[in-house]
């Protein structure tokens, strides 16, 4: 009897624990909505972690509508590329819906550079042209991991790790990425790194990237 009640109270420890991991999971993202509408309303300046709701009866399918992803984007800029994003900024009744899209042009070999969505995993189709695509794993392994796409292929980058796309073909290329967030976020790692406002000291940027002072000042001024 006490081996069985030992083994019964194993048991129900690890259901515990396992339920307990799935509920700091579940908890780890946006949460589920709780009415059937909660339009994002730009008026409102309720500090809420998201958007506040507009008043459901004002709601009209405007809300839920955007137009114009399939017009080609003009990418002659220095990373020859433009994101389009749709997120609850552009599109109010994604507030709460945990789901955004972005669409990607890109000139020959134009490139999106290392970055990270905090809030969102990504998955990217590939709708015109060739891209290299890779992520990054997290320390110490820091593992890259590289893909070359055609027109139809979809890759996914997981949530909070760098990642970047390179179209490297001679036309144009163009993607389209979905977002498990209605406000993914974007960390450009040169922009936060060497373009942070005040900046970060150059002599610890020197010593953390293990190059001249000089090569940092240079790049804090670019970025």
């Amino acid at each position: 009897h006490k081996l069985q009640g030992e083994h019964k109270m194993a048991n129900n420890f690890l259901f515990l624990s396992l339920l307990a991991l799935s509920c700091s999971l579940a908890m780890a993202y946006e949460p589920s909505p709780l009415q059937d509408i909660c339009v994002a309303d730009p008026t409102s300046s309720a500090l809420v972690n998201g958007r506040a709701c507009m008043d459901s009866k004002l709601v009209q399918a405007d809300h839920f509508f955007f137009s114009g992803l399939h017009v080609p984007r003009n990418t002659s800029n220095k990373l020859g590329s433009v994101v389009s994003p749709v997120t609850v900024a552009q599109l109010p009744g994604l507030n709460t819906l945990g789901i955004s899209l972005a669409r990607i042009d890109y000139a020959p070999w134009g490139v999106v550079p290392p970055h990270v969505h905090p809030r969102a995993t990504e998955i990217l189709t590939v709708l015109q042209g060739a891209l290299e695509v890779g992520f990054v794993t997290s320390n110490p392994e820091n593992r890259l991991i590289t893909k070359f796409l055609q027109m139809g292929d979809v890759f996914v980058f997981p949530v909070g790790l760098v990642h970047y796309q390179r179209n490297f073909g001679h036309g144009n290329a163009v993607s389209l990425s979905t977002l498990s967030s209605q406000n993914p976020g974007v960390i450009t790692v040169a922009n936060a790194v060497f373009g942070s406002n005040p900046s970060i000291p150059a002599d610890l940027l020197a010593k953390a990237f293990q190059v001249d002072k000089n090569l940092v000042d240079y790049l804090q001024v670019t970025f």
